[in-house]
């Protein structure tokens, strides 16, 4: 993370690690409320940005969602996906810049999905258009793409994707975007497309399941050092304030 959340983050992920899902959506909650009322200290969040740090809050919260669902809290899902959208909403008097705006509605339909509430499809329509409206305006799609508000808005349909897929990068950049920055308005539209395709079912799954991992940080493969109890792997992954199995996200114990 490259905001200030207390170690809220990093106390979700090892909420996950554990399966106490309803914890980790509480230090979400934290975490994501602190970075939306001081994202950086050189940052006010009601001021213009061009890099979006509060986008890391937002998906705090869109995390916080999800981690919900999966712990069988549906009310507070719904009460955090509404939370979400009003933030969503709010700071899109505030992110102007070209593209900023779509994203935000990008979020505002992610949220929709992750909060189990109706109209997710007509949302993700919505920042579609947006982004195609905005790309006269945009003069490299893949920098923009590459902001941390667009990098946060990308960063939960990726970790619920890694948890069905054996721990991997489920979902890559090229997935997620068109593929021709030379038209920017649908390169990035592509990111709501593959979204309302593909995010609800990622998220039913989940809840199906019972299990939402840990987001993949820094990984390693056949660690001589560390080995999961529960599934016997040895490949690992830095996340939370641990080491994770990169596999099944429990806790890995050293060898």
């Amino acid at each position: 993370m490259n905001t200030d959340d207390g170690g809220h983050h990093d106390a979700a992920v090892d909420a996950l690690a554990v399966r106490e899902y309803g914890r980790a959506g509480n230090r979400y909650t934290r975490g994501g409320r602190r970075v939306l009322a001081d994202p950086r200290p050189d940052r006010d969040p009601f001021e213009p940005d061009e890099k979006g740090w509060v986008g890391q809050g937002v998906q705090q919260l869109l995390a916080a969602a999800v981690a919900y669902r999966v712990a069988g809290a549906e009310e507070r899902a719904t009460r955090r996906a509404a939370e979400g959208i009003a933030a969503a909403r709010d700071f899109e008097t505030v992110l102007t810049d070209p593209g900023q705006g779509a994203c935000l509605a990008e979020f505002v339909a992610d949220f929709r999905v992750a909060g189990g509430l109706g109209g997710a499809d007509e949302a993700y329509d919505e920042a579609a258009e947006r982004y195609a409206a905005a790309g006269a305006e945009v003069d490299s799609p893949q920098a923009l793409a590459t902001t941390p508000l667009f990098e946060a808005a990308a960063a939960t349909i990726k970790q619920v994707a890694r948890g069905q897929a054996d721990g991997e990068i489920a979902i890559k950049w090229e997935d997620i975007h068109g593929d021709d920055p030379s038209r920017p308005g649908e390169f990035l539209a592509g990111r709501a497309r593959f979204k309302r395709q593909r995010f609800a079912g990622l998220v039913e799954r989940a809840v199906d399941d019972g299990h939402l991992a840990a987001p993949r940080g820094t990984t390693e493969y056949d660690n001589d050092n560390h080995r999961c109890p529960n599934c016997g792997s040895n490949h690992v992954n830095w996340a939370g304030t641990g080491i994770l199995c990169l596999r099944c996200s429990r806790p890995t114990e050293r060898v």
